[in-house]
């Protein structure tokens, strides 16, 4: 065996060099490779993130500090609990480290909380209530299993007590701006209850009469001493947490081209006193299409309006 490797010991050590030679090219190709990605990200204008770290592996998983205060309409929040402190930490966690979701709610917010704020200081409701549509719906026009519908999710029972047209061919809970004046009317029956903006938040999710029973069956007043099944107790502590991040994005790693955010849309308003048998011609006569006055008009639920006499309907439409 030895007299072998003498003979062969050249060729075995060449064969060796093409080995150690093969792994540095792959190296080398590998690190221009990573620098030319680098580089990239520099010179792209869209990019607003810090540059990739310099060896592969899984992003740092950052535990957050607590701000040292929060507040939801005014009213502190107890932070000096331990438990209040565990909920809120969880929410703020969930939400900071579900970024596509998050990025999601921060662009759409800047579309319509500005919508929101004129209608909420108008019924003298407290500005932090513009976050609740955040966690109901995410924003959408979504329908719960439990058949809240919209923005704001608003049962029909609740829809039709706050001044608000459900019917097969209209339904305005479908309407953020009409919803957002309706649920401005429940939060003024819920004040007059509680007396707490808290609590009317929490009897947002849990209904007035619901959240009466438990105040009265556990003999306290105040959301934070409430033992509640978990949707609502979770439910203030997640208008908190996205309340947090939105105010304060940087603080949470979240950097938005403010070119990314979404704006509100340029339109004109028609004025409709007529029945409108067939939208869809409707549209195309109004220089549109279907599929816009839908996305402006969510409230239409059907292919044609009719309108009774006396009646005024106001269609949103793309300005020309």
């Amino acid at each position: 065996m030895g007299e072998l490797m003498k003979k062969y010991r050249v060729e075995i050590l060449v064969i060796i060099g093409l080995v150690v030679l093969l792994f540095l090219v792959i190296f080398i190709n590998t690190r221009i490779e990573r620098l030319e990605q680098i580089v990239g990200l520099e010179n792209n204008p869209d990019i607003v993130y810090e540059k990739l770290p310099e060896e592969d592996g899984p992003l740092p998983a950052i535990s957050y500090d607590l701000p040292k205060e929060l507040s939801f309409a005014g009213e502190q929040v107890p932070l000096d609990r331990s438990d209040l402190r565990e909920q809120i930490d969880k929410e703020l966690q969930i939400n900071i480290y579900f970024h596509s979701n998050t990025i999601f709610l921060m662009k759409r917010a800047n579309e319509w909380l500005p919508q929101f704020e004129p209608i909420l200081k108008k019924n003298g409701i407290p500005d932090d209530f513009k976050y609740l549509p955040l966690i109901e719906s995410g924003l959408l026009n979504a329908v719960s299993p439990a058949n809240a519908v919209g923005f704001w999710q608003i049962v029909k029972s609740a829809g039709k007590e706050n001044g608000l047209e459900i019917s097969r061919e209209v339904d305005q809970r479908y309407d953020p701006i009409k919803a957002a004046e309706a649920a401005c009317k429940y939060f003024k029956k819920a004040y007059e209850r509680f007396g707490n903006w808290t609590l009317v938040a929490a009897s947002y999710n849990r209904g007035m009469s619901g959240l009466d029973r438990a105040i009265k069956k556990q003999k306290v007043d105040n959301y934070y001493d409430l033992f509640l099944n978990e949707e609502t107790a979770r439910y203030v502590f997640r208008i908190l947490a996205i309340k947090e991040i939105i105010e304060n994005p940087e603080r949470y790693g979240f950097k938005i081209n403010p070119r990314h955010l979404y704006q509100q849309d340029s339109l004109r308003f028609v004025e409709v006193t007529e029945t409108i048998p067939d939208l869809v011609e409707f549209a195309l006569e109004q220089g549109s299409n279907y599929k816009l006055l839908k996305r402006h008009n969510p409230w239409l639920r059907d292919d044609r309006l009719t309108v009774r006499r006396n009646e005024t309907y106001t269609i949103a439409l793309p300005a020309l």
